[in-house]
């Protein structure tokens, strides 16, 4: 404690000595650049009447002194320059002092020079002739002539180190006591100090304000693990170097990492496309990609982090995006599909039209030729048709409303409706159960039910039967079908709802249809939040269960009214 206060009366003495004499130099520096700016101005008026009588040439035949004298064209280009090369310099159009005197006639700037610690004042004037001349000249700045000055300064702060350390060696021994008695952490005011009161006032004040800003720091790294740990995106924070400096859970799930992350060097990970996206975020390049991981396909991004334009690290956040293109390669198969299917009847029915066209068909051939373009054509109609429907239940926009629809009476109006069928497949269709009225859009869950019972009929065999049952189950209302046909492999299970999957290619082209039947059932399903289950195996028939949320169901009395 006695250094400090030898220190500071030791500095307080010298700097005011020091900050005397700047002043003073600070006092006489204006007074003496507006002498310098003054007699700049009459020189550069003498110089230019000379210039608009001699021309150019004038500014050779004079010294100019400790001046710089420069002739400068209305478009920037240096004419003349008595201290340089004027073709060596560059177009002075963007100085200030030329800028100001294209446009107002007159123009006056300084610049100043910290390596040289000299400044420099620039006038310019616009000739007659268009041209602008320009004068400058430099001189030492505040600073430059306080350190010509420097020796006697020294002398003179010496002389005041030497009276300031025999003061302060006094003083300082007389103060240091009671000052080191001070309690920093519950300041109190000394009896000999009531000076130090504001001090330590505020050092109280401080105190609790460090205090309340932990802890609201500590608040903010919980809200921010809370945020980080509940996000499904792997999220990871790298220093400069690569190593982490933050995680949540998701990223160790999805880099499968049996050690901790923490501190750990991702730019040795095994994974080579997390490296070099790593190594590029840390050579300040933004970085998005796929990679696969472990089974996974994920989006990686990498953000380079700046501090004051310094780089400091890195965030890497890694995006599962498996769902996304498995869609996405469902999506091209399903247009793939969709131009063979609508190409096989198209070309068919082209080259009936052909061969028609040519004459080459016997005319008692014609009738049997039309009905294999109508039925061509009425393939396309219901193609078309079903990928409408499929369209409309994507976007969710069903032309119709919804409205109390009676479950059981729907599948006795479909038995009615594929009578014919199911007598021409020798099958028989049955419909049992207890009547159960549902919210639901009539034509969605009639189409439903139709395709389902079409293909119970379709994949059956002669003498097969088909159960249709309608009831209330603890789950909600339920609907099923069920047949003794020739069943669905266990392996196919997951696929026979996707759009144009046909387990038996060879039967299914027997048998016509689009392909696209259970693939409406189930977003027909999807639109009316029901659940579907699926039992089959070969040789031993099908059943599908249609499972409505319970919410679904309307009361009997509200039904009626």
């Amino acid at each position: 404690m006695t250094k400090r206060i030898f220190s500071a009366i030791f500095t307080v003495t010298l700097s005011t000595l020091l900050v005397g004499m700047i002043i003073l130099i600070a006092i006489l520096m204006p007074y003496f650049e507006q002498q310098l700016a003054t007699e700049l101005s009459t020189e550069l008026g003498y110089l230019s009447r000379g210039v608009s009588q001699y021309g150019e040439d004038f500014l050779s035949t004079i010294d100019p002194g400790s001046s710089r004298i420069t002739l400068i064209r209305s478009d920037g280009t240096v004419l003349y320059d008595s201290s340089l090369d004027a073709s060596t310099l560059e177009n002075h159009a963007d100085r200030e002092e030329v800028h100001q005197a294209l446009a107002t006639g007159t123009g006056e700037s300084v610049r100043y020079s910290t390596t040289l610690q000299e400044k420099t004042l620039y006038r310019a004037l616009l000739l007659p002739s268009g041209d602008v001349l320009r004068i400058a000249c430099t001189h030492y700045s505040s600073m430059g002539i306080f350190l010509l000055l420097i020796q006697p300064i020294l002398l003179i702060l010496t002389f005041g180190a030497v009276l300031s350390a025999v003061i302060s060696y006094k003083v300082s021994h007389r103060l240091t006591r009671p000052l080191n008695e001070i309690d920093l952490e519950h300041p109190q005011v000394p009896e000999d100090y009531e000076e130090l009161t504001p001090l330590l006032r505020r050092l109280n004040h401080q105190n609790r304000q460090i205090k309340a800003q932990l802890m609201e720091l500590g608040e903010q790294q919980e809200r921010f693990a809370s945020i980080t740990e509940n996000m499904k995106e792997g999220f990871l924070v790298l220093d400069r170097t690569g190593t982490v400096l933050s995680h949540n859970t998701s990223a160790g799930q999805l880099l499968h990492a049996e050690a901790p992350l923490m501190g750990r060097d991702m730019t040795h990970s095994p994974i080579e496309e997390l490296n070099s996206a790593i190594r590029d975020a840390l050579e300040g390049q933004h970085t998005e990609t796929l990679i696969p991981l472990f089974g996974r396909m994920c989006q990686l991004f990498a953000n380079p982090v700046y501090q004051q334009d310094q780089l400091t690290g890195t965030v890497i956040v890694l995006l599962d995006v498996t769902e996304k293109q498995e869609r996405e390669t469902l999506r091209r198969e399903f247009s793939a599909n969709v131009s063979h299917e609508l190409k096989t009847p198209l070309t068919s029915i082209s080259g009936i039209a052909e061969i028609m066209k040519s004459g080459l068909i016997d005319p008692n051939d014609v009738p049997h030729f039309a009905g294999k373009i109508y039925d061509e054509s009425q393939r396309l109609i219901h193609l078309v048709g079903d990928i409408i429907k499929l369209s409309q239940l994507d976007e969710n926009s069903i032309p119709y409303t919804a409205a109390p629809v009676d479950l059981l009476e729907l599948a006795q109006n479909t038995r009615i409706q594929l009578e014919n069928p199911a007598a021409k497949q020798q099958v028989t269709l049955q419909v049992e159960g207890e009547p159960v009225v549902i919210e639901g859009v009539l034509p969605v869950l009639d189409e439903m039910l139709f395709n389902l019972c079409d293909n119970a009929i379709k994949y059956n065999k002669p003498g097969g039967h088909v159960w249709v049952n309608v009831k209330r189950t603890p789950d909600g209302p339920t609907i099923s079908v069920k047949d003794d046909g020739i069943g669905i492999p266990a392996e196919d299970h997951d696929r026979v709802f996707e759009r144009f999957y046909r387990v038996d290619k060879s039967h299914s082209k027997a048998i016509g249809g689009t392909g696209l039947g259970l693939s409406i059932v189930k977003h027909s399903a999807a639109y009316h939040n029901a659940r579907i289950e699926l039992e089959s195996a070969p040789g031993k028939g099908t059943c599908i269960r249609l499972i409505f949320p319970p919410s679904r169901e309307i009361p009997a009395q509200s039904a009626e009214k």
